[in-house]
């Protein structure tokens, strides 16, 4: 039995973390992204995963990793977590810096990783039956809301990415899989977008009976990764019970209406 090679990036917190530790508890062999390597080697420590550090910004970076990653072994699945979001401002008065950098993170990345690996992606898929592309973009790729627009068009324009490159590589055995979180609790997105405001970040969780967690999304990825290779889970839409849309979330215990 071949042992499948995943590179996971934003590996250093949060989904991507719990992607790394699920895939390495399901026997994949996985190579860890993020620019904080300290924390990948933390991570390193504790499951056996292979700490890379890149900045997916960079090319330079980018083809670093290619290059290691050819000297090292297959690649049989890209799971591209990284990204984020940046302020909360209306789009009339937008930080242009603010949005750029949503759109670099999370779009210019996907494209370079895309460009960079699938050559080593198509050879593992020729070898082994199929390879995988996955993508974690988010409800607010599918849904406007107030205050979200640099996110949202950032998400959005990610999730148009891979809708098109499922398209160009129909015929070919390479799955592309968009995973799509809503409300999902970690130590940091809401604290990095809200700029370090550490009151304000815990105050978008107030109340909010179970939202996901990191592991929670990490489980479909692991899912999506094991599938039969015949099996292309292209959207999976997850959020909490108590987020019924971006703009329809309770606030307070889940509790049976009673009938009148």
């Amino acid at each position: 039995m071949v042992t499948k090679r995943a590179v996971v990036t934003g590996a250093s917190s949060g989904i991507g973390r719990a992607s790394a530790v699920i895939l390495r508890e399901r026997g994949w062999d996985v190579v860890a992204v993020a620019r904080r390597a300290d924390r990948l080697a933390e991570l390193e420590k504790e499951t056996g995963a292979v700490a890379f550090a890149a900045d997916l910004t960079s090319q330079t970076d980018i083809d670093a990793l290619s290059a290691w990653l050819a000297d090292t072994g297959p690649v049989h699945a890209l799971v591209h977590v990284a990204g984020g979001a940046r302020g909360t401002d209306v789009v009339a008065e937008g930080s242009a810096d603010d949005w750029q950098w949503m759109y670099d993170v999370n779009v210019l990345s996907a494209q370079r990783l895309v460009k960079t690996l699938l050559p080593q992606l198509r050879e593992a898929a020729a070898s082994d039956g199929h390879a995988d592309l996955m993508f974690v973009t988010s409800t607010a790729a599918h849904v406007a809301y107030q205050g979200g627009g640099g996110y949202n068009a950032a998400k959005a324009a990610e999730k148009m990415l891979v809708n098109a490159l499922r398209l160009e590589l129909n015929g070919e055995p390479l799955r592309v899989v968009e995973i799509a979180p809503g409300m999902v609790f970690t130590e940091e997105f809401s604290l990095n977008r809200l700029r370090g405001n550490s009151d304000a970040a815990a105050s978008v969780y107030d109340g909010v009976e179970n939202p996901l967690t990191a592991r929670d999304v990490a489980d479909v990825i692991a899912y999506a990764a094991d599938a039969p290779g015949h099996v292309n889970l292209d959207l999976v839409m997850l959020r909490p019970v108590a987020q019924s849309a971006q703009h329809v979330l309770a606030r307070g215990p889940l509790q049976v209406r009673e009938e009148s």
